[in-house]
């Protein structure tokens, strides 16, 4: 939602306050050398051109800072306009988008002082120097602070996003989820169920042939029978329904073992034969994984064939495999089962066929790293499935990916390190070359005051300094005599403050003039207090 414009107007000025304050000020301080009245006026004027237009242009605001340092000073390093600097730098990279022309910009800044150093400097070197450690410090150090930043918002705005999706997601897993459990349910029941229902219909068939048994019990028997099968077809719809075709078959516990299922089936007049494991390898352990899953497998074949193929003979055979056996060499020991049946006794029924229950089933042998198979054999119908002994776990959940913003947050983070560093050893280096320069290019007091007009320039320079000043206060000091070579010392090794300078010149090998240039905002005390000393 957009700001109100007061708002914005109040924090416009406030800025404005803020930034114009050190420039009227630092002159006054004697921060900076002292500046003509309409200089100051023209850099606030600038300075509140850039604040209007720092929200919508935010790189031209930046651009007339930076032409302002460097019209103020080659090296670009002022206390008037400093700070102004890094602000606008910080604020273009916290509202400018895209960062190539922000780089050009830096670029064309960096080229724009060099040349004005080339071309006005006093000494090109340590000024270099200081406009370097000046625009990756003060300008390219808070312009990666402002992206940073920028990017910060925008991850924890994005964070925010997905964890709204997240909860949506959550909530539509736990909706399936829940689905899932009553389809598990429901298919538990079919298999139960289903296997019990096919059982009763076997019973009444039994029941229906068998001999000395009245007209009127027959018929019963005939009608239970079909209401079973008819049972039996209602709940396979249902349960179709509501499952999912590759969806695995639950493994609830069996309550008997496959010899004991075999066993009932017999016993309810399914002609079925039990073949047990032989010298091949042991079978599955009792109560295992393994030993459910193939509980289940057999239950199901044997649903299949009462159903289908009444009155044909099944057979269930279950043979143990060692391990590096098999199909493959190097496979795991499991157990295979296999369960045919003929075709059917009567006329007229259905052959068996590949429905959801064999479906599922092939989804939770193969999802455990076993095989599934299951097809016509012969004139019937033959179901095998082989698990390992030890399932295979597989985890169904992919690893996610990386965060948004994360490379680029990072990349932001390692430029930010790399100006932060290249900027401190470049200004050290600029503030160290400065210091000696200064500290060697001190005059004694009592030195300047022992100096006499006339002495030879070769007796002079005995007591004179290593250096001289690079950037001497022209504009304070009293015209020079004629064709004479003038040079500067200062009087006092104080750093970043106007102090007083000593001015000897010479002309045909000797001092033809000394005067003492007071520090910016006196008028002469400075000058009359060494001159009382000379005497």
């Amino acid at each position: 939602m957009e700001r109100p414009r007061p708002t914005r107007l109040g924090g416009h000025a406030l800025l404005w306050a803020a930034l114009a304050l050190p420039a009227l000020t630092a002159d006054r301080l004697g921060l900076n050398e002292p500046r003509p009245a309409w200089q100051q006026a023209a850099g606030v004027a600038v300075l509140a051109v850039a604040v209007a237009l720092s929200r919508r242009l935010p790189l031209a605001a930046f651009g007339l800072v930076a032409a302002l340092s460097l019209a103020a000073a080659p090296a670009m390093f002022t206390v008037s306009y400093g700070p102004a600097l890094g602000v606008f730098a910080l604020l273009l990279g916290l509202r400018a988008g895209r960062a190539r022309r922000a780089v050009l910009c830096f670029a064309a800044v960096g080229c724009a002082g060099t040349v004005r150093i080339v071309l006005v400097g006093v000494d090109p070197a340590p000024e270099w120097l200081v406009m370097t450690g000046t625009l990756l410090f003060g300008c390219v150090f808070p312009w990666l602070g402002g992206r940073y930043w920028r990017q910060s918002r925008e991850l924890a705005e994005a964070g925010w996003q997905r964890a709204a999706r997240l909860e949506d997601e959550a909530r539509l897993a736990e909706e399936r989820a829940r689905l899932r459990e009553r389809a598990r349910i429901a298919q538990d029941m079919h298999d139960s169920l289903g296997h019990e229902l096919s059982l009763i219909a076997l019973r009444a068939g039994a029941l229906q042939v068998a001999p000395g048994l009245a007209g009127e019990h027959r018929a019963a028997a005939a009608d239970l029978r079909a209401a079973a099968a008819d049972a039996t077809d209602r709940l396979h719809r249902i349960i179709g329904v509501l499952r999912e075709d590759d969806e695995p078959v639950p493994l609830a516990p069996a309550g008997e073992t496959l010899e004991q299922l075999v066993a009932r089936a017999a016993e309810s007049g399914l002609p079925v034969r039990w073949e047990p494991a032989g010298q091949g390898g042991p079978a599955a352990e009792p109560g295992g994984i393994a030993e459910r899953l193939l509980h289940r497998v057999v239950r199901e074949a044997l649903t299949n064939a009462a159903r289908y193929a009444p009155g044909a003979p099944v057979t269930v055979a279950v043979t143990g495999r060692a391990a590096g056996t098999g199909r493959a060499a190097g496979t795991s020991a499991g157990t295979s089962v296999t369960i045919t049946n003929g075709p059917p006794a009567q006329e007229g029924s259905r052959p068996a066929g590949g429905g959801t229950g064999l479906l599922g089933l092939r989804a939770a042998v193969t999802a455990v790293g076993g095989t599934f198979e299951s097809g016509p054999h012969g004139e019937g119908f033959r179901v095998s499935a082989y698990v390992p002994d030890a399932p295979e776990q597989r985890s169904t959940v992919k690893p996610s990916g990386p965060a948004p913003f994360r490379h680029a947050r990072r990349r932001v983070a390692v430029g930010l390190g790399t100006a932060a560093g290249a900027g401190v050893v470049l200004v050290g280096a600029a503030f160290g070359w400065y210091a000696y320069a200064e500290k060697h290019s001190v005059l004694e007091p009592a030195a300047y005051t022992e100096l006499r007009l006339g002495t030879p320039a070769a007796e002079v320079e005995r007591v004179l300094p290593e250096r001289d000043v690079n950037d001497p206060p022209d504009d304070r000091a009293p015209a020079p005599p004629e064709g004479a070579d003038c040079r500067y010392y200062r009087a006092s090794g104080e750093l970043f403050v106007s102090v007083d300078h000593f001015r000897l010149c010479f002309d045909a090998g000797r001092l033809v003039a000394k005067d003492v240039v007071p520090r910016s905002g006196l008028r002469g005390e400075g000058r009359e207090e060494y001159e009382e000393l000379s005497q």
